[in-house]
């Protein structure tokens, strides 16, 4: 799942908001979420 986020969020396809609903329904971690926008995960 963490690669697929990835990529897409490089494409456009995903949005930082979205990224944050997916840590909040455990299909990636906080850290991941970082990786993946470089920015913090904030609740």
């Amino acid at each position: 799942m963490f690669e697929k986020l990835k990529d897409r969020f490089e494409k456009g396809w995903v949005r930082i908001d979205q990224l944050r609903k997916y840590v909040e329904l455990g299909a990636i971690a906080e850290q991941e979420f970082t990786t993946i926008c470089s920015e913090p995960y904030v609740a």
